[in-house]
């Protein structure tokens, strides 16, 4: 039988996940949903699958394995909670929601369901990714430096703080997500944010610059900047900086060391594999290769969550255990 998928969402990332299945042996998409009926329509057409616009009388009529929840951060309402419930394995889009009280309830549901759920921080699945976690596994980490430096995005929502969560939530919490990965939890936040350069964007009511100082629980230190500013990307990824060392992850992969430098190109489709890892843990109970838990993707939002809060304050924050 084949693994009957639903989706919630039919935006640009639900499309990325919906040709990431076609190339997965046994996995049939069977209903889409999305406030936008003719972006709904359009994706469900792909698939001969059915076309919803309100995900509970889908979730009610529809028998599923498995639920992408593809949406903006603040259209996270019932749809975990009511796929956990009735069973249906989950695979979230990141960020998981926008306040903690809203993700711990999710994750809560998730731990009594049983079901398998994850997140979808795919730079975790990158092969380069491997090879720096292996270069960094039996160093001392001294500095971690994060880097989500680009443009603004088109879609309505990000431009507002209660929607978006801004670009730390939205956008940087990639690099945050791949610095726990490679570096251990983060403990403590110090951020600034400013608008210095966008008041003329109607409803921007976010920042175009920010910056963190933090601290992890290893006794590292770093700091995450990202702005949107820039009409091209310029720079998104993370370095890492050890004795004798600088690890730099662009997607590829290079590692500085005294006398001569390697460069690593190329490697798996880190999206591909992240939608492998899900279906076959819900084909055979195998959860050890999924690499973004829920609850470990609640930690990440905690993270980001704790530099809105010190930007608004002027204060360290200590991060927020999940």
């Amino acid at each position: 039988m084949p693994v009957r998928v639903g989706f919630v969402g039919a935006g640009g990332i639900a499309n990325a996940h919906m040709n990431a299945l076609q190339v997965i042996e046994d996995v049939q998409i069977t209903c889409v949903c999305d406030v936008n009926r003719e972006r709904a329509e359009s994706a469900a057409a792909r698939f001969v699958a059915k076309a919803y616009t309100d995900y509970r009388e889908m979730l009610e009529s529809e028998k599923l394995d498995a639920l992408y929840v593809c949406v903006p951060p603040y259209a996270h309402e019932e749809q975990e909670l009511l796929a956990a419930q009735k069973g249906i394995h989950l695979f979230v889009e990141k960020p998981v929601a926008l306040t903690l009280e809203k993700a711990r309830q999710i994750n809560k549901a998730i731990d009594e369901s049983g079901i398998v759920a994850a997140v979808g921080y795919h730079w975790r699945y990158q092969s380069n990714t491997d090879r720096a976690r292996e270069i960094l596994a039996a160093r001392q980490i001294g500095m971690v430096l994060g880097y989500w430096m680009g443009g603004f995005p088109g879609v309505y929502w990000w431009r507002r703080i209660e929607r978006s969560g801004g670009q730390m939530v939205e956008q940087t919490t990639h690099i945050f997500d791949l610095a726990r990965y490679l570096c251990g939890d983060i403990v403590e936040v110090y951020a600034a944010y400013a608008n210095r350069d966008s008041n003329d964007i109607p409803d921007f009511n976010i920042y175009d610059v920010g910056t963190a100082t933090v601290k992890f629980a290893s006794g590292a230190v770093g700091s995450m900047s990202n702005t949107c500013l820039l009409g091209v990307p310029y720079t998104v990824g993370l370095h890492v900086v050890a004795r004798d060392l600088v690890v730099e992850i662009h997607g590829d992969l290079k590692v500085i060391q005294p006398g001569y430098t390697q460069v690593f190109t190329g490697g798996v489709n880190a999206m591909h594999e992240e939608n492998r890892a899900f279906i076959r843990a819900i084909k055979t109970g195998d959860r050890s290769g999924i690499r973004s838990t829920y609850k470990d993707a609640v930690k990440t939002l905690a993270v980001t969550l704790a530099c809105n809060e010190s930007a608004t304050i002027g204060k360290p924050v200590a991060v927020s255990e999940c």
